[in-house]
């Protein structure tokens, strides 16, 4: 009896993750923004997205929900580090004017290809240097696991130029993998504190809701957050 098409998916991806979980600690040193690890990962893949360890290939179940509840009507959405697309195509679907951003060009071809119809404006960017006119520009911002891709040390950083692109009274979406406080976790990835969670209060955001949930996978069960926070 042959596999269905799903497990030749995740046979695929759990062979690719062997593959280059070797090159993300080579790289890590010399690239701590990883951007060298993830222009490589989707050079392997060669169109692969099983190859791709990240790309679900569907939008999140929670940001699904959030965004069936709360429609755009035209408002301005960034949707961060977007890989193959399915999120930013899941905010425009769901009525807001978006822009998705990649630090890997290749993502972002990728993401086009994907979908060649779309009214998304993707393009190549660097969350650390981000166009002047995104300062404080969106009424919506996405961020799905890229804080916790990067080394803690860069995590404040990285929170701090997700928060400083909502425009006052917009809202931001966090979705991340978390752990105990104080606790040590060898990444990546590097899931995030509580105090990490949190720091968004730190920043002028009001916690809207924070629903803590667990994702069972067959050998783990991986705590998560899911944070809504409006900006004042």
């Amino acid at each position: 009896m042959t596999g269905s098409a799903g497990d030749d998916f995740a046979r695929r991806r759990e062979e690719m993750k062997r593959r280059i979980n070797p090159l993300d600690r080579e790289l890590l040193a010399g690239n701590p923004d990883r951007k060298a690890f993830f222009d490589a990962v989707y050079n392997m893949a060669d169109g692969d997205a099983a190859a791709v360890p990240w790309a679900d290939l569907k939008p999140k179940d929670k940001i699904a929900e959030w965004l069936a509840k709360n429609p755009g009507n035209g408002k301005a959405a960034l949707d961060i580090a977007c890989g193959l697309g399915d999120h930013a195509e899941a905010l425009e679907g769901a009525g807001y004017k978006t822009t998705a951003f990649d630090i890997s060009e290749k993502a972002i071809s990728w993401a086009t290809q994907r979908f060649p119809d779309t009214s998304v404006d993707y393009l190549a960017a660097n969350l650390m240097e981000p166009p002047k006119d995104w300062k404080g520009g969106f009424d919506l911002v996405n961020e799905c696991y890229t804080i916790q891709s990067v080394p803690p040390p860069l995590h404040d950083k990285f929170a701090r130029a997700i928060a400083a692109l909502v425009k006052p009274g917009g809202t931001l979406l966090v979705y991340t993998r978390t752990r105990p406080q104080d606790s040590t976790h060898d990444g990546p990835p590097w899931p995030l504190m509580p105090s990490e969670t949190g720091i968004f209060a730190e920043l002028g955001f009001e916690a809207v809701t924070r629903e803590r949930f667990e994702i069972e996978r067959p050998d783990r069960r991986i705590s998560h957050e899911f944070g809504v926070w409006s900006k004042g």
